[in-house]
C-alpha cells in the first residue's frame, strides 16, 4: 500500500486514496494533524506528536520541534543527552504516521508519497527521501507542496490554459508557485518562497507584544515559562481573528501575568513579516513572465493562511478572494494521497502529468576577464537557471583562461549569487585538456537534472573529444541501506510508546501542566483527579480507568 504523507514543519498529515477518494487518515488519538514534534526521556522512551508538545511544558530540555527547517543541515539536536539529526526526528514522525496508516487499513503500509516545500533545494529533498528510510518507508516519489494541493483541488480537471497561483503559509516555511494547466499537462512555471518564514514567526510577534507590555525579557524566564508563554500566544493567534481584542492569561515567574492585545496592536506586530511575502510573490510572477492579472485563481494552503490579518492582506495584495473550499491544513496531503494513486495506476484517478522545476540555479564556477585585462577568479557561471522545467538538459562551452593549461576543474554550485563562495558546493570534477595558448581549447559542460534530483554532469574536450561523467547524488545525505541499518540498530534503544496508552499519557501530562499553571482550589482538585486517575491505572480496570480520564477531562475543561 502507498500512502500520501504531508511532513510539516509544524503538523503532519498521513492520507490513502479510497473508492471516494483521497481521506485523511485519524492518527491514535482520532486526530487528523500530529504535531511534528518528538520528546525523548531519561529512559529512551519516545514521545510523539501531541504527547511529546505536552511534555514540552514540563520537560522542555527533553523536546524537539520545528526541526524541518534543518532537514539536511549539519544540525544536531540534544534530547535527554543524545544527539539526533533532523532526517531522524522527522524519521520518528513518519513511523508513527506509517504505524497509524497500518491500523486504520488493516494491512502493511511499504511505500510513501511524501511532499516537500517547493523551494526545498537538493540537500533537504534527499534529507526528507532519507528520513522516510529510516522509518522503514520507500520513497521513490516526493511532490512538491503547492503541486500536491492543486492536485486536491483538482485543478487538473479544470479547462486548458488556466494558470493557477498556489500559496503555502504553513507553519514554518512559505512558498508561492505558479502552475499552468494545458491539455493533461499541470505544469509549474516557477516557485519562490522562504523556509524561515511561517506561522511560528506570527505567534512570536504576539510573544513580543506580551513580553513588552509585562516588562521583561524572554531570555530573563525559565525554559518551562518560555514554553508556557508561547502556547498561550499560539491560543491568543487562533483566537484574536474574530475579536477587536483579547487577554492573555499566563503563569510566569511565579506570578499570574494577564496582558491585553488588540487584534489593531497584533496586526501592526506583524506588518514587517507581511511585507516579506511580498518579494517571493513578485519574485515568482517575474520568473513566470507573468502579472497579477495574468492569474486566474489562487489556492491558500498552510494552516497561516487563516489569521484575518493575513487573508485581509492577501485581498488587499491580489485584489481577489482565493479558493479555500479544502481545509488549508489538509490539503497538502490529500494531493499526496491522490499522487499515490497514480503511482499504483489505480483507475479511479484521471491520469495526468505533472511537471516541476528545478528551485535553484545550478553552475560552475569561472575566470572573469574585464574589457581592461584583468582577470578575476570566483564568478559564478549558471547553466540551469532556476524555475526551468525538469526533467532537463543543458551545455555551455567553456575556454582555458591561461596559456599552456593543461587541466580544467569543473566545480558544480547550486545557487543564485554570481560568486561563487557564495553559492552551495556540490561537487567537482576534472579532466586534462592538450596544451595551448588560453582560449584555444574548451570544453563543453552538460547538466542533465531529473525529477529524482538526481545531477549528471558531463565534462567533453573538444579538440580530443574524451568526456567524464559525475551523476552528484548529495553524498553527504543519502545513506546505503547498510548504514541506514545500522542507524536503525543504533537508535533500538528507543522506546516508541504503545498506541494503547497514548490517550491516558496525553491527559496525565495536560493535567500536570494545568496543575503547575493553575492556583489554589483549581490546582487542589486538580491534584485529586490526578489521584484518582493514576489509582485506576494502577489497577487496571478498564471501565475504572475511562471513568477516571473523563472526570479528569471535565476538571481541566473546568
Amino acid at each position: 500500500m502507498i500512502v500520501g504523507i504531508d511532513l510539516g514543519t509544524t503538523n503532519s498529515l498521513v492520507a490513502c486514496y479510497t473508492k471516494d477518494g483521497p481521506k485523511i487518515i485519524p492518527n491514535r488519538l482520532g486526530k487528523n494533524l500530529t504535531p511534528s514534534v518528538i520528546s525523548v526521556d531519561e529512559e529512551g522512551n519516545v514521545y510523539v506528536g501531541e504527547t511529546a508538545l505536552e511534555r514540552m511544558s514540563l520537560y522542555p530540555d527533553s523536546v524537539a520541534l520545528a526541526f524541518k527547517r534543518s532537514m539536511g543541515s549539519d544540525r544536531e539536536y540534544i534530547l535527554s543527552g543524545k544527539k539526533y539529526k533532523p532526517e531522524e526526528l522527522s524519521g520518528l514522525v513518519l513511523r508513527a504516521l506509517k504505524e497509524d496508516a497500518e491500523t486504520y487499513l488493516g494491512e502493511p503500509v511499504t511505500e510513501a508519497v511524501i511532499s516537500v516545500p517547493a523551494y526545498f533545494d537538493d540537500q533537504r529533498r534527499k534529507a526528507t527521501k532519507r528520513a522516510g528510510e529510516l522509518a522503514g518507508l520507500k520513497v521513490e516519489r516526493m511532490i512538491s507542496e503547492p503541486t500536491a494541493a492543486a492536485v486536491a483541488y483538482g485543478l487538473y480537471e479544470k479547462k486548458e490554459d488556466t494558470r493557477f497561483l498556489v500559496f503555502d503559509l504553513g507553519g514554518g516555511t512559505f512558498d508561492v508557485s505558479i502552475l499552468e494547466l494545458y491539455h493533461n499537462i499541470l505544469e509549474v512555471r516557477a516557485v519562490a518562497g522562504d523556509n524561515y518564514l511561517g506561522g511560528e514567526d506570527f505567534t512570536k510577534a504576539l510573544e513580543k507584544i506580551c513580553l513588552n507590555k509585562i516588562g521583561i525579557t524572554l531570555s530573563a524566564l525559565s525554559g518551562k515559562d518560555q514554553v508556557r508563554l508561547y502556547r498561550h500566544a499560539e491560543a491568543a493567534k487562533k483566537e484574536i481573528n474574530d475579536k477587536e481584542s483579547i487577554t492573555i492569561e499566563c503563569l510566569l515567574q511565579d506570578e499570574m501575568k494577564r496582558v491585553k492585545v488588540t487584534a489593531k496592536e497584533f496586526a501592526a506586530a506583524c506588518e514587517d513579516l507581511l511585507q516579506k511575502i511580498k518579494q517571493p510573490v513578485k519574485r515568482s510572477l517575474s520568473d513566470a513572465g507573468l502579472s497579477l492579472s495574468d492569474i486566474d485563481e489562487v489556492v491558500l494552503i498552510g494552516g497561516a493562511t487563516r489569521l484575518q490579518i493575513f487573508r485581509d492582506f492577501f485581498i488587499r495584495l491580489f485584489r481577489k478572494f482565493p479558493d479555500t473550499s479544502i481545509h488549508p491544513d489538509e490539503a497538502v496531503a490529500l494531493g499526496a494521497a491522490v499522487q499515490a494513486a497514480m503511482k499504483e495506476r489505480k483507475k479511479e484517478v484521471k491520469e495526468m502529468i505533472l511537471t516541476d522545476v528545478c528551485s535553484f540555479t545550478l553552475g560552475t564556477e569561472v575566470v572573469m576577464e574585464y574589457d581592461d585585462g584583468v582577470v578575476e577568479n570566483g564568478h559564478y557561471s549558471p547553466i540551469i537557471e532556476r524555475n526551468t522545467v525538469i526533467p532537463t538538459s543543458k551545455t555551455s562551452r567553456f575556454y582555458t583562461a591561461r596559456d599552456n593549461q593543461d587541466k580544467v576543474c569543473i566545480r558544480i554550485l547550486q545557487g543564485e549569487s554570481r560568486f561563487a563562495r557564495n553559492n552551495l558546493y556540490l561537487g567537482e570534477l576534472e579532466i586534462e585538456v592538450p596544451k595551448a595558448k588560453k582560449g584555444e581549447e574548451a570544453v563543453d559542460v552538460t547538466y542533465t537534472y531529473d525529477i529524482n534530483s538526481l545531477l549528471e554532469v558531463e565534462v567533453k574536450v573538444i579538440s580530443s573529444g574524451e568526456k567524464r561523467k559525475l551523476v552528484i547524488k548529495g553524498d553527504r545525505n543519502t545513506m546505503t541501506d547498510e548504514e541506514i541499518a545500522r542507524r536503525m540498530e543504533e537508535l533500538s534503544y528507543l522506546k516508541v510508546q504503545l498506541r494503547d496508552q497514548e490517550e491516558n499519557r496525553l491527559v496525565l501530562l495536560k493535567a500536570e501542566r494545568m496543575y503547575e499553571e493553575s492556583l489554589g482550589d483549581k490546582r487542589i482538585g486538580l491534584e485529586r483527579g490526578i489521584r484518582r486517575f493514576e489509582e485506576a491505572l494502577r489497577k487496571g480496570e478498564r471501565a475504572a480507568v475511562d471513568e477516571a480520564r473523563r472526570e479528569l477531562y471535565r476538571l481541566m475543561e473546568d
